[in-house]
């Protein structure tokens, strides 16, 4: 099964009309889910909040907003990430970052800026600890039980006592079981530092590669390491990253960007060119089993998603090779996957 995702990210846009209209274009479009990119370093509107408010307004797209691990508290992101779960009822994400400059440090002053690897740890550790806290609450755990009372089987709720190697949880969560149990992980594994930690916690795995066989590489060492983690085999889904240029309309696309391309830019890889290459190039690689399929960031959000919606999707899905519709409701059920038992209701531990 191919699976699409795309980038609803805009510069200098702070109204949610806009983060709306782009969402639901992408949903019209079928694509698995939609992200929202974020960060330290510069200004904007909190990713997870904007698409809190794009949640409602959607019905059936996923939507993946990056959160950042570094200076925030694991209890906290896992609530909010759990409350984005609850709100847009099983379809949210979180893309795991971490800040490693020292600027972005003193926006906080409670640490020091540290080395990538260090920090990578510390988000598997926060993947970890929030994985826990989900599954704090059983899936019962809420009686709601108006005569006598009762909100909570306090037996079905569970202390995590989690120890990092620069945080400690006790837990239970605040929030209820999220509706797919554990939210989708997505973590860029393009760099080193990032890979270990997709490799054991991601759901999903981004790729920034130039060229199928790299893509190939990158996914083969990604799966030996998860299979290493006693991980099912396929795990995780691994989709090539790539900014799209959509801009030349229907013309091929230029030298080096098609077939054998994309080609190498100072953003990352980059297509540009029409939508019926780009189609091409898509089922191509997943053809190849190259990849699980694509994160696409566009060049220009409205125009550029336009003419995925209209042009690339529509083509991969006259071919038989996407969907049409969407099978299931929740994100998980997007991406096959399937949705976590409760640690506790399958080991029967004590709190």
């Amino acid at each position: 099964m191919l699976h699409l995702s795309v980038a609803v990210d805009q510069q200098s846009a702070h109204d949610a009309d806009s983060y709306v209209a782009l969402a639901r274009l992408a949903e019209r479009g079928g694509f698995d889910f939609v992200t929202l990119d974020d960060t330290f370093a510069r200004p904007g509107p909190d990713a997870l909040a904007v698409l809190s408010r794009v949640a409602p307004a959607t019905s059936r797209i996923g939507l993946v907003p990056t959160v950042t691990t570094t200076h925030t508290e694991p209890f906290h992101v896992q609530a909010a990430v759990a409350t984005l779960d609850w709100v847009s009822r099983g379809r949210a994400g979180w893309r795991l970052d971490v800040s490693t400059t020292e600027g972005e440090a003193r926006l906080f002053g409670s640490r020091q800026a540290a080395a990538a690897d260090a920090l990578w740890q510390e988000a598997g550790e926060v993947a970890d600890v929030a994985a826990k806290l989900w599954d704090s609450w059983e899936d019962d755990a809420e009686i709601r039980d108006v005569p006598t009372g009762r909100f909570i089987d306090r037996d079905k709720l569970h202390h995590v006592d989690f120890r990092g190697t620069s945080f400690s949880v006790k837990g239970p969560s605040i929030v209820p079981r999220p509706p797919q149990g554990h939210p989708v992980r997505v973590v860029d594994a393009t760099d080193g530092q990032a890979r270990r930690t997709a490799a054991r916690y991601a759901d999903v795995a981004l790729v920034r590669a130039a060229g199928a066989g790299q893509a190939a590489d990158v996914r083969a060492q990604l799966r030996s390491r998860a299979a290493e983690y006693g991980r099912e085999p396929g795990q995780p889904k691994v989709l090539a990253s790539l900014l799209v240029d959509l801009g030349a309309g229907e013309h091929a696309a230029e030298p080096g960007h098609g077939g054998g391309g994309p080609r190498q830019s100072a953003q990352g890889p980059l297509y540009r060119g029409g939508p019926v290459d780009l189609a091409e190039l898509i089922a191509g690689w997943h053809g190849e089993g190259v990849v699980d399929g694509f994160h696409l960031v566009p060049a220009e959000p409205l125009r550029d998603l336009e003419r995925l919606v209209n042009g690339t999707v529509a083509l991969l899905q006259h071919r038989g090779l996407f969907r049409t519709f969407y099978p299931g409701s929740t994100l998980r059920e997007h991406l096959g996957l399937a949705r976590p038992a409760n640690q506790w209701a399958v080991t029967g531990g004590a709190s």
